[in-house]
């Protein structure tokens, strides 16, 4: 199979954060920063690479905070750049992700960068990506992946009876005490962007993206976003993804206030192990 790489997506910075990279928000109980954590889990299943996709206002930041290694595994770097004067903001994940199609010739495994999973997770994609040659995700329980308050987007997962994904549906303006308005329950699988894929779904990917560019010049804030597209691939029956129930809470920075949350959350959790 080869080595199997670990991709953050760590190229934007909140508004909400004022400036500040919410990547680098201290939240673990030495200190680690929200990165670092997950990093220190990820490495624990094996992946032999690690690539940040940065963007203009992050790469300094991460460059000169990790270099080139972090724990003995080698450290690529992949920029997300958008023009400024054409857009309001980047193309989305779906460009982020396409960012890599230089640095990638193996499978891996995608995240965000200011999200938090769990080392099974990462042990789950990881061993997939040994032993399968179709993609796979973990699918969260909506009600574990929405912060309490604020409104979120997420991609809510259909799968069928032998636990492949059937299709996502991105779903914008969901907030914890109104699903029923938006025809969702609790229990519902959702997507929050960690993915196990091989380069060929990278090639789809970046078809997609190309296109929606071309169609799409003068639209400022027109996004790819990455859920949505695998669904596109998924529906035009061109990858399968097998998607595995999440074993573990997921933790994520949405907005400045969460990120107390987050620390007493690990705090707790490490209390109880």
């Amino acid at each position: 199979m080869g080595n199997i790489s670990i991709v953050y997506m760590a190229a934007g910075i909140s508004s909400r954060f004022g400036g500040k990279i919410k990547q680098f928000a201290k939240v673990g109980p030495n200190g680690e920063t929200l990165i670092e954590y997950s990093l220190n889990q990820a490495l624990k299943a094996g992946f032999s690479r690690i690539i940040f996709i940065v963007g203009n206002k992050t790469e300094k930041e991460f460059k000169e905070k990790f270099g080139n290694v972090y724990n003995n595994v080698p450290i690529g770097y992949a920029l997300q750049y958008y023009d400024e004067e054409k857009r309001d903001k980047p193309w989305g994940t779906t460009d982020a992700l396409c960012s890599i199609k230089d640095l990638i010739n193996g499978p891996f495994v995608v995240c965000n960068g200011d999200d938090i999973y769990g080392e099974e997770s990462f042990k789950i994609l990881f061993n997939h990506l040994k032993e399968n040659e179709i993609g796979a995700a973990i699918g969260y329980k909506l009600k574990e992946a929405i912060p309490k308050k604020g409104k979120v987007t997420r991609g809510i997962m259909k799968i069928d009876e032998k636990n492949n994904l059937v299709s996502i549906k991105e779903t914008f303006n969901i907030e914890m005490d109104k699903l029923n308005d938006l025809n969702l329950k609790e229990n519902d699988l959702c997507s929050m962007n960690i993915f196990a894929l091989h380069p060929e779904s990278l090639s789809l990917l970046n078809k997609i993206l190309e296109k929606t560019k071309r169609e799409n010049t003068r639209d400022r804030k027109k996004e790819c976003l990455l859920p949505e597209d695998i669904g596109k691939l998924i529906t035009e029956k061109k990858i399968k993804i097998k998607i595995y129930p999440a074993t573990e809470e997921w933790t994520g920075i949405t907005s400045p206030e969460d990120e107390e949350l987050v620390r007493q959350k690990l705090k707790s959790t490490l209390s109880n192990n």
